[in-house]
């Protein structure tokens, strides 16, 4: 089971997505040795923490709430391998109680997860995956390409779920297609005129299709096209002076890009998708052309330590409506740039960086121009007590600057505590 960085689980971006160089089929990419070395493998953590700002309310306002408190979090993980074939299931139960809290004193997440791969032969292969959350936390519950869309706390149980398939086929010795779908699926407990059901839940389809040429033994170059749709569900009012509905802000987008993917080595790779987006909006004579970008780079120096530097540029959902007018703020373009070091400072000692920094702009309505920074950062250090048994602290710090009154805040977040795996 792979180790949590921080206490919130603070969403990074993927890294290369499809690698360069042809290589031996794996039938369970990504896991560590010790991961395969039995079919199923059980994690418990147990943490004391101080959030100083768990509400996400703005600096000076009288919603602003700190708090000591505990988490515990219990998972469980199969990971079942053929020689063609690969099965993973998980699930993660995360129990987080609050000591300033009089009533509800305690929230819950849950994320689950299933993967299969299966390669027909060495040409074929087919790849399917869910992700289903239930939580409160913004970088948990709401985030689209890697992009958290609400930078704000939401109360209750609130669902994503995420499926996607990929199917990779070799047509000659250099030319190769990748096509994939993606569906993204919203659903917010709260309800109501204004509500964050009313300005997100939707459902977002992403169908891909990329040609794929081997320039050279370490080079693939890529053509690639995708169409999304983004489709609001709520029947309630985006505000109280206003008719208009979630779905008034539906959305479909063309995407057309160049990519090359490239391996300068066995630890060196690097991944590049450049093009543009062209966006329309189905109730509204607002059509948009926005660059697309999407490129990282991993890197790794040693055993157990690596580098991901990465960044996207692309339209995406926002939970901003009505500031003033009569026009909705139809969606926000956002640029995302993100890291992550994890390094092996002794045999026993670990210690991890991450980093995601969002710009924001909003398009059209009464907060058409107006932008927001989006700051997410967190320091692990884990000490391997002995091989069932580790010890870990760390800090985070998140920091929302606004354009928009009454939004912008800091929050800082410290916790230390034990997990045991099996």
């Amino acid at each position: 089971m792979k180790k949590t960085i921080t206490s919130a689980g603070l969403v990074m971006l993927g890294a290369v997505s499809l690698h360069a160089q042809r290589t031996a089929y794996a039938p369970a990419p990504g896991l560590s040795s010790t991961e395969l070395s039995k079919w199923w493998s059980v994690s418990a953590s147990l943490r004391g923490f101080y959030d100083d700002n768990y509400t996400t309310a703005p600096s000076r306002s009288p919603g602003k709430r700190e708090s000591f408190g505990f988490e515990a979090s219990p998972s469980a993980a199969i990971n079942w391998t053929l020689p063609q074939t690969y099965l993973g299931l998980s699930y993660i139960y995360g129990f987080r109680w609050y000591d300033d809290r009089r009533t509800h004193q305690y929230d819950q997440v849950h994320q689950a997860n299933a993967k299969l791969s299966h390669a027909f032969n060495e040409h074929y292969k087919i790849d399917i995956a869910d992700s289903f959350v239930s939580a409160q936390e913004p970088e948990i519950i709401d985030r689209t390409g890697g992009v958290i869309t609400v930078p704000l706390r939401s109360e209750g149980d609130n669902i994503r779920n995420t499926v996607s398939g990929t199917f990779t086929a070799d047509l000659t010795e250099h030319i190769g297609v990748v096509l994939g779908y993606t569906n993204n699926y919203y659903d917010y407990d709260q309800r109501g005129t204004g509500s964050y059901s009313a300005l997100l839940d939707r459902v977002e389809h992403l169908g891909t299709a990329n040609l794929r040429w081997q320039l050279a033994p370490s080079t693939v170059g890529i053509l690639g096209y995708q169409y999304g749709v983004v489709d609001y569900n709520s029947p309630d009012f985006l505000s109280p002076f206003s008719t208009l509905r979630g779905r008034d802000r539906n959305n479909h987008s063309h995407y057309g890009y160049l990519g090359l993917d490239h391996n300068f080595n066995s630890q060196l790779q690097t991944s590049l998708r450049v093009g543009a987006q062209y966006t329309e909006y189905d109730h509204f004579h607002n059509d948009s052309v926005s660059p697309y970008a999407d490129a990282s780079v991993t890197y790794t120096y040693n055993p157990g330590s690596y580098l991901l530097l990465g960044v996207r540029h692309a339209r995406n959902a926002t939970d901003i409506a009505f500031i003033s007018g009569t026009t909705p703020t139809l969606d926000e373009e956002t640029t995302t740039v993100y890291g992550s070091l994890n390094h092996k400072l002794t045999a026993k000692l670990t210690g991890s960086v991450l980093a995601q920094m969002q710009y924001s702009q909003f398009e059209r309505g009464g907060a058409s121009g107006e932008a927001e920074i989006f700051l997410l950062t967190g320091v692990n250090l884990t000490y391997d007590i002995n091989r069932f048994l580790s010890a870990e602290a760390g800090y985070n710090y998140d920091r929302l600057d606004s354009d928009i009154s009454n939004r912008s805040y800091t929050r800082n977040r410290v916790y230390i505590g034990v997990r045991a795996s099996y």
